[in-house]
């Protein structure tokens, strides 16, 4: 981390400790004065007390009505890779990405079926959620302000003047992953949903989620999600009329060391984000033959249109983006 970067000490012993470093002030110039305010007030959100209170409130609340309206789809498998971590360290959750509500579900889970303390970080696109108030209170009413630190560079039109500021969200994000027990970092290597049919195909992981891992090394479990649609009212009422069954498969811990002493560089990091992204096509190769085994049999109640399987399939081809149906996109 940079010498130049200060720390704040104002959190009190036993409290969760928030994200510590300060942005430069060239970094906070690259930013509008509507994004500088809502980066500050999410930043004072994520840290001490008001961390503290805001977990809670995922806890009860966001996580209260999102087990109400999926707890009759919802099937959760290899929670035991998830317990089995240390809790002492920062654990980053790497997901495939097809629905805005991927990763609610899966902070649903972890606070309904598991019972350490925990508090949850998730890296988002400025764009939307730092630009503009709707943005601001979808944050709030949804995530509880959990939606941070922002990247504004990326994404299909990136704004390149909002680079400098990335390269402090970075920072701040490899000290999330890097400190804090009870740390949980939800992150989504594909960088944009995938909007294809196929919920067995996957994008481009990019080279952000490999930085971010050879930096600050923390604890990685892979995540497949699938079943979720994009539609809130279709989604919550499939609960009860029978949708299709949200599955959420974490994997065993993943093992990263080899890659620890090469070169820093891009191609290390794609090497990296490549390998993640083959653990998360692992488990989808088992929901694959799993689910659609249990459709054929009739155990359960919706059938998936893609019945396929693609048994030859290499999961790393597939998660490197040869895939025909891969587009490449930039996040981080």
């Amino acid at each position: 981390m940079s010498d130049s970067i200060r720390a704040t000490t104002d959190v009190r012993e036993g409290e969760p400790l928030g994200p510590t470093l300060e942005p430069m002030p060239e970094e906070l110039a690259a930013l509008s004065k509507f994004e500088l305010f809502a980066f500050r007030l999410t930043r004072r959100m994520n840290g001490g007390r008001w961390k503290r209170f805001w977990t809670f409130c995922q806890r009860i609340f966001g996580a209260g009505w999102i087990q109400l309206a999926t707890y009759n789809l919802i099937r959760v498998y290899g929670l035991e890779n998830v317990e089995s971590v240390s809790r002492e360290r920062p654990l980053l959750l790497v997901a495939n990405h097809r629905s805005f509500f991927d990763m609610y579900v899966v902070s649903t889970v972890l606070f309904r079926r598991t019972s350490w303390r925990k508090q949850l970080f998730f890296p988002v696109r400025g764009r939307f959620f730092y630009d503009s108030v709707g943005g601001l209170l979808v944050n709030f009413l949804m995530g509880w302000w959990s939606m941070f630190p922002p990247f504004f560079g990326g994404g299909d039109n990136p704004k390149l003047e909002k680079r400098e500021f990335d390269k402090f969200s970075m920072r701040l994000l490899a000290q999330i992953c890097s400190e804090g027990a009870g740390n949980i970092i939800g992150f989504h290597p594909e960088g944009t949903r995938n909007k294809t049919e196929d919920p067995y195909s996957f994008l481009r992981p990019q080279p952000g989620i490999g930085k971010l891992i050879r930096e600050a090394r923390p604890q990685v479990v892979p995540v497949f999600i699938a079943g979720l649609g994009n539609r809130l009212a279709r989604q919550v009422l499939g609960n009860w009329r029978g949708g299709e069954p949200i599955r959420v498969r974490f994997g065993p811990a993943i093992d990263f060391s080899e890659y620890y002493d090469k070169r820093d560089s891009v191609r290390t990091y794609k090497e990296i984000a490549d390998f993640a992204m083959s653990n998360i096509a692992e488990r989808g190769e088992q929901d694959r033959a799993e689910y659609l085994y249990s459709t054929a049999s009739g155990s359960d109640r919706v059938s998936f249109q893609s019945a396929a399987p693609r048994s030859q399939a290499d999961p790393r081809a597939t998660a490197r983006g040869t895939d025909p149906t891969s587009k490449r996109k930039s996040e981080i």
